[in-house]
């Protein structure tokens, strides 16, 4: 299993972009209350790539899977 967990710790809600789910990233879609942890699971193979937005009123996160790059 693949996969993070992200702690909200801003003093505010957090909502998920609906792309996460679109991009292949599996959770909860709902609101991530302040001190709540989510789990978000990702592809094999992949790595997450985050996002955060402040609309002032508000916070959104997206979750995206990045493949893991060999070099």
């Amino acid at each position: 299993m693949n996969g993070f967990y992200y702690l909200n710790d801003t003093g505010r809600d957090v909502n998920i972009h609906p792309a996460t789910e679109l991009h292949g990233c599996k959770c909860d879609m709902n609101t991530i209350k302040h001190l709540e942890e989510r789990f978000f699971l990702l592809p094999e193979g992949t790595i997450p790539w985050v996002k955060m937005w402040d609309f002032g009123d508000s916070l959104s996160i997206l979750v995206s899977p990045k493949e893991i790059e060999n070099k």
